[in-house]
């Protein structure tokens, strides 16, 4: 299996941001207070790592997958508990596709897929504190389980 290009982790990567933003959506609705401050500072997050990686791709003529109407979600999201494993699950989810573009980057599009696995994998563990989920911590952030 060949390793895909950098244009193509990074399109990958910017599809799960996509995805990010789409799921936030739901999850915020089901929070309140603290626990809702976050989630909307999380779905900023993912909206200005997206909007980088839309200039970023155009710039340099690569491909910029489109944005879909709607994603599957992994469960239904109808209270604060499933709204927190949500969360968790999603920046997990988007952790993976950035650990992924660490393989086919190099120098400051490497830096930045490494920034945003770091990023991601603390806002997961802060959500899996936030929602009393164990472990807290995973030892390879953004890995297959």
């Amino acid at each position: 299996m060949r390793q895909p290009s950098a244009g193509e982790a990074l399109a990958a990567a910017l599809s799960a941001e996509y995805a990010a933003i789409y799921a936030y959506g739901r999850i915020g609705v089901r929070l309140t207070g603290a626990a809702r401050d976050a989630a909307h500072q999380a779905e900023a997050a993912h909206r200005s790592r997206r909007d980088t990686l839309v200039v970023q791709l155009s710039a340099a003529g690569g491909v910029v997958p489109p944005d879909r109407a709607g994603y599957a979600l992994p469960f239904p999201v109808t209270d604060r508990a499933s709204a927190l494993r949500l969360a968790a699950e999603v920046e997990e989810r988007t952790a993976a596709h950035w650990r992924a573009a660490l393989a086919s980057t190099t120098g400051a599009d490497r830096d930045q897929a490494l920034a945003a696995l770091v990023e991601y994998a603390v806002r997961a563990t802060r959500w899996r504190k936030t929602a009393g989920l164990a472990p807290l911590t995973v030892p390879f952030p953004g890995r297959p389980t």
